[in-house]
């Protein structure tokens, strides 16, 4: 399996940016996929996950400004990122897991098996 991550870049305050996470060698449907974020000298953040393409979760950070869709077609993920501030500059990440139990929890980079190489997200104020 591997995942593709792109769509990062430099934009000012209150911009847009959409980052795409591209799979293959499985296909997402099946999957629990999710973005992570990392600033400098921080530790790795909880963004966003998405359960089967479907059932969806925002750090609260984000919540209203950040969507989370698929393209089943091209097997890709997408985050759309609005009204983008400057503590949203990070280095991204994609990560998948297709095995997962109840204690299974979205938030938590342990609990993934698989990631994207980062893309870096650089929002001037």
């Amino acid at each position: 399996v591997q995942l593709q991550a792109s769509g990062g870049g430099l934009v000012q305050a209150g911009g847009s940016l959409r980052l795409s996470c591209a799979a293959s060698g499985r296909t997402l449907s099946s999957s629990i996929m999710a973005w992570f974020r990392q600033a400098p000298g921080k530790g790795r953040e909880f963004v966003a996950a998405i359960k089967r393409t479907r059932d969806t979760n925002y750090a609260r950070s984000v919540a209203g400004r950040f969507t989370f869709s698929v393209d089943n077609a091209k097997n890709t993920v997408y985050l759309q990122m609005n009204n983008l501030k400057p503590e949203d500059t990070a280095d991204y990440y994609c990560a998948a897991a297709w095995s997962w139990n109840d204690a299974f929890r979205r938030d938590s980079a342990s609990s993934y098996e698989f990631w994207g190489q980062g893309t870096l997200v650089t929002v001037s104020s």
